[in-house]
């Protein structure tokens, strides 16, 4: 599976999902269950990649600014919904966190940003169609710290600094 394939699949899925996560991630297993074993780890592999490859500190302050505060749990789970948004929003906002305020559509963030399930479809998909678990994908580990240079998260001057346009849009 090549990546454009594996933002098809994110793409299609989340568009029939209507937006919600929940069912976004179970039409995502279901999709998932009509490929082939090697298939959904190649899917895994690409969602694992992104998902550490998100692993910022810029990423984890815009993910407080949107939903108010972000513990660890909480942005592990804003990183995989960041994927279930496709490419153009994961890439811009992995490019540059503060342009969330203008990828993103209507946010609630009472169901938005939390995409925990979503992290675990291609792992479902596997085990319904081989019985068994899946395996080690053989990607590197997620680094023990976020990449770049931390930010003090309880400082609201400091977060409305560093992301004038999400500040305004979700806390001005």
């Amino acid at each position: 599976m090549d990546e454009t394939e594996f933002w098809e699949i994110v793409d299609r899925t989340r568009e029939a999902a209507g937006g919600d996560p929940e069912e976004h991630a179970e039409l995502l297993v279901e999709r998932l269950t009509q490929l082939d074993p090697d298939s959904v780890l190649d899917f895994a592999r690409h969602f694992e990649s992104r998902y550490n490859r998100a692993y910022t500190w810029d990423l984890w302050g815009a993910a407080w600014v949107l939903l108010d505060g972000a513990s660890d749990d909480a942005f592990d789970y804003f990183r995989c919904w960041l994927i279930g948004q496709g490419r153009e929003v994961f890439e811009g906002a992995v490019h540059d966190p503060d342009q969330l305020a203008e990828l993103l559509g209507e946010f609630d963030e009472e169901i938005d940003g939390d995409g925990e399930e979503l992290g675990y479809a291609a792992d479902e998909a596997y085990e319904q169609l081989t019985g068994a678990v899946a395996p080690d994908l053989g990607i590197p580990l997620q680094a023990e710290e976020p990449e770049g240079a931390p930010l003090d998260f309880e400082n609201e001057a400091v977060l409305a600094e560093r992301f004038p346009r999400l500040w305004d849009r979700f806390r001005g």
